[in-house]
C-alpha cells in the first residue's frame, strides 16, 4: 500500500480516526460526534493531532468511513476529498465486506456491526459473539465462516444513567463505576450497583441465551470504551480488543481495493 490509510468510525456518541501504515496502527483519536461539525473543523483538529504524534498528514493517500449518522457523513467525505485528496470507501455505499449477511434485510445491517464482525473474525476466527459497549450495547453473532448472523440490541449504559437522572427528579447524575459491594447504603451507591451489576447480569444472561440458541461453542469478544470495566467483572467475556472496529475497517478497505495496490 502506497501512502497511509485514514480509517474513520463514526458512532452516535464518538467519532474515531485511526491511521494505518500497512497493517501497523500508528494511532487513533476520538472526538464527540456532532452533525454540525464541518470538514474544515475536522481537518484543523486532526492535523494538529497527527503532527503531535509525528504522523505526516501529507502521506495519507487512502480513506475508509463507517458511519451510523447519515447527516454527518457528507462532512467526513469532504474532509477526505478536500484535505487528503482521496475519495473514501464508505461502508454501505461502495465497500466490499466479503462476508455473508445472514439477516432478514441485509441493507439494514449497521455499518459498525458488520465492520466489527470483519475485524473480530480476522483476529479470532469464529463462531463469535462480539459485544460492543457503545451508545447502545450490541451483541453480534459471527459464524465460523465469518458471516454475520444478527444479534441483540440493549440500551447503552450511559443512556440508562441519563434516563434515570432525567426522569427521576431526586436521582443525581452519576458516572459508571464498579461499586465496592452489591448492596448500596446511599442513593449513589444504590444507583451504581444497579447499573453496574445490572449490566453484568445483562451480559451474562444474553451471552448464555445466545450460546444456548446457537448450540455451538462460541468465543465472546468485547470492544468499546466501557468494555474494560466489565471485562474484569465476568467470566462471560473471553477477550477484550479495543481495536476491532478500526482493524475491521482496514480489512474492508483492503477487500474493497484488491487489485488496485
Amino acid at each position: 500500500m502506497k501512502g497511509l490509510l485514514l480509517a474513520i468510525d463514526q458512532g452516535n456518541t464518538n467519532t474515531v480516526f485511526a491511521v494505518f501504515e500497512g497493517e501497523a496502527l500508528l494511532g487513533q483519536w476520538r472526538i464527540g460526534t456532532r452533525t454540525d461539525r464541518t470538514g474544515d473543523e475536522y481537518a484543523v483538529w486532526l492535523h494538529q493531532l497527527l503532527a503531535l504524534n509525528d504522523v505526516d498528514s501529507k502521506r495519507i493517500g487512502h480513506a475508509i468511513i463507517s458511519s451510523v449518522v447519515p447527516q454527518a457523513l457528507f462532512d467526513l467525505k469532504t474532509l477526505c476529498r478536500k484535505h487528503f485528496h482521496t475519495d473514501p470507501i464508505v461502508v454501505g455505499e461502495n465497500a466490499t465486506l466479503g462476508i455473508p449477511l445472514r439477516i432478514d434485510s441485509p441493507a439494514e445491517a449497521g455499518a459498525d456491526r458488520v465492520v466489527n464482525a470483519v475485524g473480530a473474525f480476522i483476529r479470532f476466527g469464529g463462531p463469535l459473539i462480539v459485544i460492543d459497549f457503545g451508545t447502545a450495547t450490541t451483541f453480534d453473532v459471527v459464524d465460523d465462516d465469518g458471516g454475520f448472523s444478527g444479534g441483540v440490541f440493549a440500551s447503552g449504559i450511559n443512556l440508562a444513567l441519563d434516563a434515570m437522572h432525567r426522569i427521576s427528579a431526586r436521582l443525581p447524575r452519576i458516572g459508571v463505576a464498579k461499586p465496592a459491594k452489591v448492596i448500596g447504603t446511599s442513593t449513589v451507591a444504590c444507583m451504581q450497583s444497579g447499573v453496574y451489576w445490572g449490566y453484568v447480569s445483562l451480559i451474562e444472561g444474553v451471552v448464555a441465551r445466545i450460546k444456548k440458541e446457537y448450540d455451538q461453542p462460541m468465543r465472546v469478544i468485547a470492544t468499546g470504551g466501557l468494555a474494560p470495566l466489565f471485562d474484569a467483572a465476568t467470566d462471560a467475556i473471553d477477550s477484550f480488543d479495543p481495536d476491532i472496529t478500526v482493524r475491521g475497517l482496514r480489512e474492508v478497505w483492503r477487500r474493497s481495493t484488491a487489485g488496485e495496490h
